[in-house]
């Protein structure tokens, strides 16, 4: 149970429908709910963090009545749906609600019994349309062409009593409150919506359903022929599970009320009008919040499943990790507009984005750090961290956590990747692999890597709470004893913190993807069975002979033998050269000498190249680098990794030395 002797950050989600499939839209919600959460945390505030499942209706009892079970047994078989998904996608909610549990139950027959106290509740005659999947009465004004205007499904004409609400008695004093607190519903176009809504007389709410047609529900304790209307029973759990944490529910509730609400915007009206006025009705404020952000959509149109175009969240973790779930689902678009799914756009930013900026960024310091100080570790200087990474710490990170409690989650996640393109420009601009080079340079060096650990430090802490399981990869990669748990933008967010780094190497933290998703060998393409070209392939993207032995220099440059007869320029205007930029440069395993580089060449993505330089050049060095790559060379096979380029280079006494250009050119540019 909470510890409610303070005041707490009070979040929600809605409850979703247990009958439903999870779809990207509640993952959405949850993961946004989950974030804030978080960042709340580690700014040291108290949160409740609260989402759960509506388990009432007519649509459950049908459905249960077709599997020939119990309705509690029904909901109880469906529900890990929505708790496992949730757990796989680290969500860290502090309460999960159910609208079966006792807890609730006591506590909308409270609900129930104050409103009729009040005199807000009264019997009376209905007729008019229901829309069954929705459960939800319909006016003649609000039904065309015998269609429900939420989901375009048919209605029916239905004739009954119930009991009724009287929403009708608090419009004006809705109106009035919404006047003058214009920020409690956002974004500013949501406001607009419900203010736009407010103009026309609110009708009063039937929040019954007689027991004869939907036996499934909370029954009205004062009339026994009825059952709750299971978005009014819904609703109500935003208070119910507060009242049940406290000694009284006044003392519960009273902790942690007024709530933020995150919800989609199909179900903004019942949040921003139905809601409030019902706490109105219980002397109870209206929520801090209710942001209701906007729809993921296919090709511009709405998911559903008569279109067929659902994307299912958890399938898509399957595929790719939660993580990269999580930050693409918050970095994509703006939250609070309507944003388009596209395999192909999660894919590029999981290749470019997490692999190339961050990956990359982790990967190339600690195995510099791992290498240039494997005993002593790397220590903090005397004069603490450099002007450069403090000026880019202050001026990027607090715009993180600022960015994320105002719910602009693509522009947090912008401003942490201007960090990281920093720290990655800081490690090409001061180079640690020539200051290795000099003995004299060693403390320049090790304040140079200070600087980039530090650097990879903050960064996993401001990305915690967008992507938990990759913040502790890094924390564990710079073996930072502080769990993710317990970080702290206050304890934590000072450059400088650590006084020393003894690294572990960190592997790679997200593996590149091919179009299809598919993770891409190490060498940066699938495994073949076969050495000849794929259906659809090209000669120039053949795989190679599965031969170590095949004849196919990695460094080109070297004069030609005197022997060798003179070429025509057509023979050398088949040689495709092209500028590229080097990406990623591992040694090649059980060779001394081979180095397998990612090359940049303009395509959809880098060439892996092996080039036997490594006497010359170390893979911090390259990097960055641009070099001359011969593209239409076939493919060979070296120590077992597939090369589909050469790089040009001239031969000296000390080594090789890449050919390179004299100005800045894209990755791609011909070479004539």
């Amino acid at each position: 149970m909470a510890d409610l002797r303070t005041p707490w950050v009070y979040l929600t989600t809605p409850i979703y429908y247990v009958n439903d499939v999870p779809h990207i839209g509640h993952a959405y919600t949850t993961i946004a709910a989950d974030v804030l959460a978080r960042t709340h945390r580690q700014g040291g505030a108290p949160v409740f963090f609260l989402t759960g499942t509506d388990e009432h209706g007519q649509k459950v009892w049908q459905s249960a009545e077709r599997h020939g079970l119990s309705p509690q047994l029904y909901v109880d078989r469906i529900l890990p749906r929505f708790r496992d998904l949730w757990s796989r996608l680290a969500i860290s909610n502090d309460d999960f609600v159910r609208t079966t549990q006792p807890r609730h139950i006591k506590g909308v027959s409270e609900v129930l019994t104050r409103l009729r106290e009040k005199g807000d509740l009264y019997e009376g005659s209905y007729e008019g349309w229901y829309c069954l999947p929705d459960e939800r009465f319909w006016t003649d004004k609000d039904v065309e062409n015998g269609l429900c205007p939420d989901c375009h499904r048919p209605v029916e004409r239905i004739s009954e009593t119930n009991i009724f609400f009287r929403m009708s008695r608090y419009q004006d004093w809705l109106v009035s409150w919404y006047e003058s607190h214009p920020e409690a519903i956002r974004p500013e176009s949501r406001y607009n919506e419900i203010m736009g809504f407010l103009k026309k007389p609110l009708s009063d709410l039937c929040i019954s359903r007689p027991k004869s047609r939907v036996p499934w529900g909370i029954p009205i304790p004062f009339a026994p022929d009825y059952v709750t209307y299971v978005w009014f029973d819904a609703l109500l759990n935003y208070v119910t599970v507060p009242w049940s944490l406290g000694a009284t529910p006044e003392e519960g509730l009273s902790r942690l009320w007024p709530a933020v609400h995150i919800i989609g915007k199909d179900i903004l009206t019942t949040h921003a009008v139905y809601w409030p006025i019902l706490l109105a009705a219980l002397d109870l404020p209206p929520p801090r919040l209710i942001f209701a952000h906007g729809w993921w959509t296919v090709d511009g149109e709405k998911m559903s499943k008569s279109r067929g175009n659902v994307v299912d969240p958890g399938a898509l973790v399957d595929l790719f990790g939660a993580d990269p779930v999580r930050f693409f689902l918050l970095r994509e678009g703006q939250f609070g507009q309507d944003v388009d799914f596209s395999r192909e756009a999660l894919i590029n930013r999981i290749n470019r984005d997490l692999a190339n900026d961050l990956g990359n960024l982790l990967s190339r310091v600690t195995a510099m750090a791992f290498r240039y100080f494997p005993e002593t570790g790397v220590a903090r200087p005397e004069a603490g961290c450099s002007p450069a990474l403090k000026e880019a710490a202050e001026a990027l990170l607090p715009q993180v956590r600022l960015r994320t409690l105002s719910l602009e989650f693509h522009r947090a996640l912008q401003s942490l990747w201007e960090f990281v393109a920093f720290l990655n420009r800081h490690v090409d601009a001061r180079a640690p692999w020539v200051l290795a080079r000099d003995p004299a340079l060693r403390e320049d060096l090790s304040a140079v890597l200070y600087d980039l650990l530090e650097g990879l430090r903050l960064t996993g802490l401001y990305l915690a709470p967008f992507m938990p399981e990759t913040a502790g990869k890094i924390m564990e990669a710079l073996e930072v004893p502080a769990g993710i748990s317990l970080l702290s933008y206050e304890t934590h967010g000072l450059p400088g913190l650590e006084a020393l780094y003894r690294v572990r190497l960190a592997g790679a933290l997200f593996p590149k993807r091919d179009a299809q998703g598919n993770p891409l060998s190490e060498e940066g393409e699938k495994p073949r069975k076969s050495s000849s070209p794929a259906p659809g392939e090209s000669g120039t993207a053949a795989a190679a002979p599965a031969k170590d032995s095949a004849p196919a220099p990695a460094v080109l440059g070297e004069a030609p033998a005197p022997e060798e007869p003179p070429i025509n320029y057509a023979d050398f205007q088949k040689v495709q050269l092209k500028t590229g930029v080097v990406r990623e440069a591992v040694p090649v395993p059980k060779s001394k000498k081979l180095l397998r580089l990612s090359v940049d060449i303009g395509e959809a993505e880098p060439r892996t190249v092996v080039a036997g330089i490594s006497g010359s050049y170390s893979p911090e060095e390259l990097v960055g680098k641009t070099v001359v790559v011969v593209a239409n060379l076939t493919p060979a096979t070296l120590m077992g990794v597939t090369s589909r380029g050469m790089l040009l280079a001239a031969s000296t006494e000390n080594g090789v030395s890449l050919l390179t250009v004299d100005r800045s050119a894209p990755p791609g540019s011909g070479i004539k």
